[in-house]
């Protein structure tokens, strides 16, 4: 027990993994809450020797800390990993059967055929198809365009769209952003008559489609070194290779908005040739030559703003989406194609309210499908596996990607129809979705996509038997321990008066943000919230933090006052982004807040009292001062024993402990209450009444069962300080 004293007094704040705090009610039952977001905060510890290096070659404090945090420690590392390329160096010949794709798309320009170009619905599919679309026509080539419709024709290539692609007069169909898996369709196609190359950025299944060409680096015997190229950028490459070295430039600059955004969309990995992508794609937004953008910029409040890959998968990728979500793709691809102004314009405010159809058709299902994972036992929440015939198809991805973010555990979506399901599944912390469904492969029609998303086809009947299978192989795969929500925080910040405009301006450096070099998240631990306001009808929360001198404004976006359970005065800890606001010409410094959590460090005042503590439990010097503000009366430990029981009375406790000791010391009340409860812990737990175990940041408590009085007046931390005669008897005192 005296160690455990002696620890809370010593803790240091910048632990790495700390679990989290929960928030507090303010009547007189203040039980912890549920956490607002996220159950564990993983926050960084960057080497202090690592930030004051960086500093001292010239990078600012903030961006110093990300570095440091993210294993970059010297000047030349941080230069390396701060550089963007301006070209793709990589030669698009080095895929393997580009060669062959490329003779063959040559052939048929120069022959005046017809190429039909086959894509998907969603935005890298979209942006896939438009951009091949281009550069074909640019040649002279009549082309043909078909995306399926979400909901009629469902993922990836169909016979029926192959047929009539054929009986238009198709001669060559190219695949984007899909086909990988269409082994049978390919077969089909070439029994008509219609050639085949496949450009995909899928897993491939065991064997490949029998096509003039086959172009995906996931290939397994495909050498091209970066793997992490979204549908477009496999896209890009073709178009690249098919213009040839000497027009690389030309190409890549016109076509790097639209690969930029599929790639932004696609969540792929912003790594290597993805950031060249995407770095050059935002700098050329402004000035791109597709009239659709610009209008879809404009409709969306963006023209004319600084645009980051933030605004990007936020504001713009959503918009586009909304049209394959809703099954209508084709107004996508029509407003990228389109060259009249007018016309695009009126296509995006199309596209803008399809989007917010979507959103309102998107928290029903969430609704719904929260309804029933309420319904489910305890051995099917490793993977939730959810069916119903009233969810739009098109939306049920989307839906699934929330639940896998609140339930921290991969989701799969089923909508029914005719006793058939069709899935959208996403994956959590890293699981593999596509090695998943291969594990249940006889139990589905045909599935495809990769690790992070997929779809699948299920008959009806074997949903439960998927639902058991699915749950038991994550069990298998985690090691049978329960996911948690995990937030992961760059570092705590360790001198709040560097978050500065000109501090924060900087980061952007690291730009663009993605899967692999995500959006910085810092902490504030030990912040008061001096002001507490509902905003936006009460659906979002505005604060006003201050730690020390310093004073920050904030937003918690989608959270009420109710659920963030925090009051004015608390002690908290934070974690945000950072964001830079302009305002009717005013710029402003803002936290863009992901979640909030009773602090799990002391203040100046519970640092006192721990150690003041931690010196009478080690046998230390105490002045009669102290001696003083130790002493309790009876009726404090009655009152800290009546809250123990009520908050013991259904077995063992496992809380953060200080936010623990600071809601049973409010709820005993009394001046000192918070020394004089942790004194009270102590003594209940010398006299054997309670049982007190630290597992990491987490307290064990459970009452001990007594026969019999307890003389509490024995004990010898009570003897110490000369306090009174005291009897206890399961909680009742005499």
């Amino acid at each position: 027990m005296l160690r455990f004293f002696l620890y809370l007094a010593g803790l240091s704040c910048y632990n790495k993994k700390v679990i989290i705090g929960l928030a507090r009610r303010r009547h007189w039952e203040r039980r912890p809450e549920t956490p607002v977001k996220f159950q564990k905060w993983n926050i960084g510890t960057p080497a202090p020797q690592a930030v004051d290096l960086l500093r001292g070659a010239g990078y600012p404090y903030l961006l110093s800390t990300v570095l440091a945090a993210r294993g970059v420690d010297s000047a030349e590392s941080a230069a390396e990993f701060l550089d963007r390329e301006r070209k793709l160096t990589l030669s698009p010949m080095l895929m393997r059967d580009m060669d062959k794709a490329a003779s063959r798309i040559q052939r048929a320009i120069a022959a005046k055929e017809t190429i039909a170009v086959f894509g998907d619905y969603d935005v890298d599919g979209i942006t896939s198809t438009v951009l091949v679309m281009d550069y074909l026509k640019n040649c002279g080539v009549k082309c043909l365009r078909y995306i399926p419709r979400r909901i009629e024709d469902g993922y990836g290539l169909s016979k029926d769209a192959i047929q009539a692609l054929r009986d238009q007069g198709a001669t060559l169909m190219i695949t984007v952003d899909c086909g990988i898996t269409g082994n049978e369709e390919v077969d089909f196609a070439a029994s008509i008559g219609l050639d085949v190359v496949v450009t995909d950025h899928h897993e491939c299944k065991e064997a490949l489609p029998r096509a003039a060409a086959v172009v995906d680096p996931h290939r397994p015997d495909c050498p091209y070194p970066f793997k992490h190229l979204a549908g477009v950028g496999v896209a890009l490459k073709l178009v690249l290779a098919l213009g040839g070295e000497s027009r690389e430039d030309a190409l890549f600059a016109r076509y790097c908005t639209l690969a930029a955004i599929g790639t932004i969309a696609d969540v792929m990995r912003m790594e290597g040739e993805n950031r060249t992508i995407v770095s050059c794609g935002l700098e050329a937004l402004p000035h791109t030559d597709f009239v659709g953008v610009h209008a879809l910029l404009k409709e969306a409040g963006l023209l004319g703003r600084p645009i980051t890959s933030i605004q990007i998968g936020f504001v713009l990728s959503p918009r586009i989406n909304a049209a394959g979500r809703m099954g209508a793709a084709d107004l996508a691809a029509d407003l990228l194609e389109c060259a009249d102004p007018a016309r695009a314009e009126e296509m995006a405010r199309e596209l803008c309210e399809l989007n917010r159809r979507r959103q309102e058709v998107e928290q029903a299902i969430c609704a719904d499908a929260v309804a029933q994972i309420e319904s489910l036992r305890g051995e099917e929440r490793s993977a939730l596996v959810l069916a119903s015939d009233r969810w739009h198809q098109g939306v049920v991805g989307i839906v699934a990607s929330r639940l896998s973010e609140k339930y921290s555990c991969p989701s799969f979506m089923i909508h029914l129809r005719d006793g058939t399901g069709k899935g959208s599944c996403r994956s959590y912390g890293g699981f593999n979705l596509f090695a998943a469904l291969e594990s249940c492969a006889d139990l589905l029609d045909g599935f495809g996509g990769h690790e992070l998303a997929a779809g699948f086809t299920i008959p009806e009947e074997n949903i439960a038997a998927f639902r058991t299978r699915m749950n038991r192989y994550v069990r298998s795969a985690s090691g049978g321990e329960l996911p948690v929500s995990s937030l992961e925080v760059d570092a705590p910040v360790a001198c709040p008066a560097a978050i500065t405009l000109q501090e924060v301006e900087q980061l952007s450096l690291l730009e663009p943000y993605g899967a692999g070099n995500t959006r910085p998240v810092f902490a504030l631990l030990g912040a008061t919230v001096d002001n507490l306001q509902p905003v936006g009808q009460g659906k979002h929360l505005k604060f006003r933090l201050s730690k020390g001198s310093c004073r920050f404004d904030a937003i918690f976006f989608s959270v009420t006052a109710e659920e963030c359970g925090v009051a004015l005065g608390a002690r908290v800890d934070a974690a945000f982004y950072l964001q830079v606001n302009t305002f009717r010409g005013a710029t402003s410094l803002q936290l863009q807040l992901i979640d909030v959590r009773p602090s799990l460090t002391p203040s100046r005042h519970e640092a006192e009292a721990l150690d003041l503590l931690s010196r009478l439990l080690g046998g230390g010097a105490l002045t009669i001062q102290e001696r003083g503000r130790l002493r309790a009366s009876r009726e404090q430990f009655a009152a800290c024993w009546v809250v123990l029981e009520r908050r013991l009375r259904h077995g063992k406790a496992s809380e953060p402990w200080l936010p623990w000791l600071r809601c049973l010391a409010a709820e005993s009340g009394g001046s000192e209450s918070f020394l004089r409860t942790a004194l009270a812990l102590a003594v209940f737990h010398e006299r054997g009444l309670l049982a007190l175990t630290r597992q990491g940041e987490t307290l064990l408590a459970s009452l001990n069962p007594i026969q019999g009085k307890v003389d509490l007046a024995a004990c010898p931390y009570l003897t110490r300080i000369g306090t009174g005669g005291v009897n206890h008897n399961r909680g009742e005192l005499p």
